[in-house]
Parts: structure tokens; C-alpha cells; sequence
């Protein structure tokens, strides 16, 4: 017996064995590289936490010791687990939101979902130079990146591990269960405010490092309630990931001068719902915030579009969809005049919308019932 059918007989033999001694149990291991990595699978996660014949543990393969930061807005009931102790469990099921492999030789069934839209890095997340047939299921967002993935030969066509889900992170933004003055309420902004969420994208590239301050500056005096989400990684106080700035305490004394606020919440979707217009640079959460169909406002940062290596139709779909532009004079009169007209550019918005998520507000339902048949459940609850 080669040694390879040999480990998949030892690990056929130790799920044999898991099953007579726990039955129905089933058990999920959860991986994050950031708490926004989480907050993407979080929906999933929710529900199968329902289900008392889950358990779910968490872990952070890359960084162990964040394991309490990346997932302090996790839900009960879990199980924290260093990796080192996850590699002598059993799991049935593996899922992450990133490309996490973390080392588990007794087995598993690996599922990946994908965590944002942006086509940044496009050979790792878009159009892979790698083989992606190691996952067991894969969870589309939409048919443009399932069809990259088949084009660069990354899977199969008729691969069984291909499945188009959507973003469930993102059923909240359509199925009314977010009211944009309650969260306003809620983080200590006057609802009746004209508000501006300001969320660029993680990088030394980043709009942030060149015109965040002074957009924060300019549109507080103009009167308007600036909320900043930065990503996780724009707090990482290293040249490749911010520029060497935790931009999150440089940016937080000037939004408190004038009633801004920085979003401490690890999921965007939150602070989307609540704002009237949003301002990006090449970020995921604007694609997001289509399905809103507000007004979007992208900052042009040639340098970041070229060391990011972002598929260049992915920014021609976002400058369809919003107004671009280049310095803060042109961006204070965009945001005035976003706010004048909001209808303008809607048409483009909803098209793009449509080709970025496939079927959203229903995304969480398909993605729970795959995950039942991966472990090989009956779906109960």
C-alpha cells in the first residue's frame, strides 16, 4: 500500500472509530488570520452553534497569541484551541476565510469562503497560479471568481468542491435586520448628522497614509459625522502593512475633535448599514456597500492599484459605480455632491452589485446546509 492510500486508510479507520464513540458529534475547527476573517464566517458559525450536536472551536494558526483578540466578538458556545493542540484532534470539518492551512494529520474536510471581492493580489485570491484542489469546498461569492478559478486551471469544471454561496456576512445588509439609526445611536453619533464612513484598504499604499488625516480634518469642519473602519491590518504598526502608522491612534484624537468616530467593530457590514455615503480607495466594503445602493466615493491611488496587483477589471466595475476621485478638494465637492444627488450613478451600482454577489440575503442559508453535508449531518436546526 503506498504510503499516501496508507494515511487515508489510518485516518478512514481513526473517523470510524470518532463515530462509534460520539455518535451524532460533530466537531468544526474554525480558523482566522484577523477578526475580520471571523466576522465572514461569523453567520455560519452562529448557526451551527445552535445545533447541539455541534461543537465549534476556534483557532488562529498563524498567530496564536491574537487568539483572543481575533475572536473576542465571537459568540458562546466555543472552545478556544492553540494550533498545537488542534493538530491531536479530530475534526470533522476545517473553515476559514483565508488561505489558512493549519496541520492537522488525523484528517479533516477543508472548507474556504473567501473573506472580500476587491481582486487585490489576484494570483493568490482571484485567478490562483496555485492548484486550489486541496479544499474539499470551496464557496463562491459570485460566478466571475469561480470561473477565474476554472480558467487558470486552479479546479476542475466539474469539480465536486465548487459550490456558489454568495457573502453570507452580508445577508444583513438586504434582510432589514440593520437600522442605521440605532447603530448611529448606538456608537455615540446623532442620528439626524449626515455621516461619511471613510474604509480604505490595508497597505503602506493606502489612501490612508497619503490623505486620511486630512480627510478626516476637512470633512469634520464641513459638518459631517465621519465614522473611520480601518482594516485590521492598517493597525499593524509595520512598513508592509500600514507604512510603520497604527493609523487607528493617529486618525482617533482628530474624529473625536469634531464627533467623528473610529469603528472598533470587527465587521464592516455594521457600519456600512449606517452611513449615508462611503468613501474608499480599493477595498472590498465598497463593493459591499453597493447592495445598498448609496452613494460610493473612490479615492484613485495609481500606486496602490499597481503594488497590490488588483485585476484591473475589478477597478473599472468599481469607477462605474462610484465617483473618483484623486485629492481632497475633489473629494469634499464628491461628498457634497453625493449627498445633493444620491440617486446619480444608481443604475451602475445595482448592475455591479449584481455581478459581485451571487443571491444575497440568502447566502447563510446555502452555506449551513453545505456545511451539514460536509459533516455529514442531517440539518435539524
Amino acid at each position: 500500500m503506498k504510503a499516501r492510500n496508507y494515511i487515508e486508510w489510518l485516518r478512514g479507520l481513526d473517523k470510524r472509530w470518532q463515530r462509534n464513540r460520539d455518535g451524532e458529534r460533530r466537531q468544526i475547527l474554525v480558523d482566522s488570520r484577523t477578526a475580520m476573517n471571523y466576522a465572514t464566517v461569523a453567520p455560519i458559525v452562529e448557526r451551527l452553534q445552535k445545533d447541539p450536536r455541534v461543537n465549534v472551536y476556534l483557532t488562529a494558526s498563524e498567530s496564536p497569541h491574537l487568539l483572543k483578540q481575533i475572536y473576542a466578538d465571537a459568540r458562546p458556545p466555543n472552545r478556544h484551541v492553540k494550533s498545537k493542540s488542534a493538530a491531536l484532534m479530530h475534526f470533522d470539518a476545517y473553515l476559514t476565510a483565508d488561505f489558512l492551512w493549519a496541520r492537522l494529520p488525523r484528517g479533516t474536510r477543508r472548507v474556504q469562503t473567501f473573506h472580500g471581492v476587491a481582486g487585490k493580489y489576484r494570483t493568490v485570491y482571484d485567478s490562483p497560479a496555485d492548484s486550489m484542489r486541496g479544499w474539499d469546498r470551496l464557496f463562491f461569492i459570485n460566478k466571475r471568481r469561480l470561473q477565474n478559478f476554472v480558467d487558470t486551471g486552479a479546479v476542475d469544471a466539474d469539480s465536486p468542491a465548487i459550490r456558489l454561496i454568495g457573502m453570507p456576512r452580508l445577508d444583513c445588509l438586504v434582510d432589514g435586520s440593520l437600522d442605521r439609526d440605532a447603530i448611529l445611536t448606538s456608537i455615540g453619533v446623532d442620528p439626524s448628522r449626515k455621516t461619511v464612513l471613510y474604509a480604505p484598504t490595508w497597505s503602506r499604499y493606502s489612501s490612508v497614509a497619503t490623505m486620511g488625516e486630512d480627510i478626516v480634518k476637512r470633512l469634520g469642519a464641513a459638518g459631517y459625522a465621519v465614522i473611520v473602519k480601518l482594516h485590521d491590518r492598517s493597525r499593524q504598526a509595520d512598513d508592509y502593512h500600514s507604512g510603520g502608522v497604527d493609523w487607528g491612534e493617529r486618525l482617533e484624537p482628530l474624529l473625536k475633535e469634531s464627533g467623528g468616530v473610529l469603528a472598533s467593530g470587527s465587521n464592516s457590514s455594521t457600519y456600512l448599514a449606517a452611513a449615508d455615503v462611503l468613501i474608499t480607495d480599493h477595498s472590498s466594503v465598497g463593493f459591499e456597500y453597493l447592495l445598498l445602493d448609496r452613494p460610493l466615493i473612490r479615492i484613485h491611488v495609481p500606486e496602490l492599484l499597481e503594488k497590490t496587483d488588483i485585476e484591473p477589471v475589478y477597478v473599472q466595475l468599481m469607477s462605474e459605480a462610484a465617483t473618483s476621485v484623486q485629492n481632497n478638494d475633489e473629494l469634499a465637492a464628491a461628498v457634497d455632491a453625493n449627498f445633493a444627488s444620491p440617486a446619480v450613478k444608481s443604475p451602475s451600482r445595482q448592475y455591479v452589485a449584481d455581478e459581485m454577489f451571487y443571491k444575497p440575503g440568502t447566502a447563510t442559508d446555502r452555506a449551513v446546509t453545505e456545511m451539514y453535508d460536509v459533516i455529514e449531518l442531517e440539518e435539524k436546526f
